[in-house]
């Protein structure tokens, strides 16, 4: 995967499609929320900041066009209501 628009210090540029959270919501094609990023096996540092996160990906047909991925300096900062919430921006656009 390769980082697209982004706002906040650049972090990494590219990620393979099974590294990560991002590439485990690619890889599971579903959504992740991560309360703790240290806890995650295999979770990529992109960011020494980050401390949770929380993964959408946006699909067609099946398949993934691309992952959503926000990350926060707080523990435990994302919740089912976000992902609803994230998820729900992903229908509004018609995929």
């Amino acid at each position: 995967m390769v980082l697209g628009p982004f706002q906040g210090p650049l972090a990494c540029t590219r990620i393979a499609f099974d590294k990560g959270v991002c590439g485990a919501c690619y890889s599971r094609r579903e959504s992740i929320l991560v309360p703790d990023v240290e806890q995650f096996p295999g979770h990529i540092a992109c960011s020494s900041a980050s401390r949770s996160e929380i993964v959408v990906p946006v699909m067609k047909e099946g398949k993934v066009l691309l992952v959503l991925d926000v990350d926060s300096e707080q523990l435990d900062d994302f919740s089912e209501a976000d992902r609803e919430g994230l998820e729900a921006l992903d229908a509004l656009t018609g995929h």
